[in-house]
């Protein structure tokens, strides 16, 4: 009888009392930011605080290598706008008495398409194959405004303005009674907007879209590159200029793809233009680091390993000890091995990831691995560096999926592969 009143009190109980045995959320708690190759940002930055050298810390992030002096006037193509369908482009706020010049030469040939003044702003849009390309001046006609100039449309467009060294203006150099040493420009697109300083823009349809690219000397890339505070130490900012100039010469192959040799993002590293060395009150420590890392006017330093520049590799910060490139992404490479970097778990270097946590919600979990839910979550592999690189999920049905820790950290949008989960609490 007993029994048979448990079974009916077992059946009877609402489905709320079963489904409160799966876990609500899973609780994450690691170290870390990026994926831990190569050189620490964080490490070298402390690194720097303890007196040590640009070239010391390059040595300590990738044994056995050296750095060395190569030639660096090679021009760049760096892909600021992938993949758009419209662009606006004007001066950058600040600059006067400058001049923009608009000309396509998908013909072989160069010609004039038009040349705008501050007032000037050009918009470009997507006509099928080819480039709609439109000038609109703040010029007062008859008291109506606003005047825009259409051009033909190409399958591309070239930008030129004043005071850029790599590529001289077109129409006969620097316009203007009182020309500005430089001036920058601004480009605007559904992704967002970038200045610019230095070199040639150029819109060309690929594949049916705008890939919108700025060519510049390698040096001028550098300035723009936005990877670290430029109010760090001088030998830290010093060694990611030349950690940064030796992933550019390293990539350097063309690809048909974006139009460019370097994607602006972190595809490859992140370019923030003008931007960067224009910053209030530290702009100039950055431009200092990239002069400093120069040799003279045609050779800089360079990341070498038997003759060539390397795979450089580097990231925020890690657990305590930096990754194999073989853990990661399969590939061994000696100078990408396992070093200590207590640095990265220094609360006052690093307070934001020297330790951190995480609430993963049930719902999203579940949709991650492809489960009806989840009951259990464990880290079923991990590294010599106690990293994680394969997560196993267990449903309550009794089925089980499995993600390597690159996808997991792409759906939970997680800092770091070393992290602990947390005992399920009920």
């Amino acid at each position: 009888m007993k029994r048979f009143m448990m079974l009916v009190l077992l059946f009877s109980l609402p489905t709320s009392a079963l489904a409160a045995t799966i876990p609500p959320h899973f609780v994450l708690t690691g170290s870390g930011f990026g994926h831990g190759v190569g050189m620490s940002q964080i490490g070298a930055q402390g690194q720097a605080m303890e007196g040590q050298s640009a070239q010391y810390i390059l040595n300590y992030w990738f044994p056995g290598t050296q750095v060395q002096s190569v030639p660096d006037t090679q021009l760049v193509r760096v892909n600021i706008a992938h993949r758009a369908t419209f662009a606006t482009i004007a001066l950058a706020p600040g600059f006067s008495r400058s001049n923009i010049d608009l000309s396509s030469n998908s013909d072989g040939s160069l010609n004039n398409g038009g040349l705008g003044d501050s007032s000037s702003i050009y918009k470009f849009s997507l006509l099928g194959k080819q480039i709609g390309a439109q000038m609109t001046q703040m010029t007062l006609m008859n008291g109506k405004g606003l005047v825009p100039q259409a051009f033909a449309p190409q399958p591309l467009w070239s930008i030129y303005w004043t005071g850029t060294a790599a590529f001289p203006n077109p129409s006969g150099g620097l316009t203007g009674p009182k020309p500005q040493p430089f001036t920058a420009i601004k480009v605007t697109t559904s992704s967002g907007s970038i200045q610019l300083r230095y070199g040639q823009l150029q819109l060309k349809v690929v594949a049916g879209k705008i890939e919108i690219t700025a060519t510049m000397t390698l040096e001028q890339y550098l300035l723009g590159v936005g990877e670290i505070s430029s109010s760090w130490l001088p030998a830290a900012l010093q060694a990611q200029a030349i950690a940064s100039r030796t992933y550019a010469l390293a990539h350097s192959a063309f690809r048909p793809s974006c139009d460019c040799n370097l994607y602006s993002t972190t595809t490859d590293q992140a370019y923030i233009g003008y931007a960067k060395e224009s910053e209030v009150g530290v702009g100039q420590n950055w431009i200092a680091a990239v002069t400093a890392t120069e040799i003279d006017a045609t050779d800089a330093q360079v990341i070498y390993y038997l003759g060539a520049p390397i795979s450089v590799f580097f990231f925020s910060s890690d657990g305590g000890q930096t990754q194999r490139s073989a853990d990661v992404w399969g590939t061994a490479l000696p100078y990408l091995t396992n070093v200590p970097d207590p640095w990265s778990l220094d609360i006052f270097l690093n307070p934001q990831y020297a330790h951190w946590q995480r609430v993963l919600i049930q719902k999203d979990v579940a949709k991650a691995f492809n489960l009806p839910d989840v009951m259990s979550l464990a880290i079923t592999v991990r590294t010599v560096t106690n990293s994680a690189t394969l997560i196993t999920a267990t449903s309550s049905t009794g089925g089980s999926a499995q993600l390597s820790v690159g996808d997991f950290k792409t759906k939970m949008r997680l800092p770091s592969s070393w992290f602990e989960i947390a005992p399920t609490v009920f």
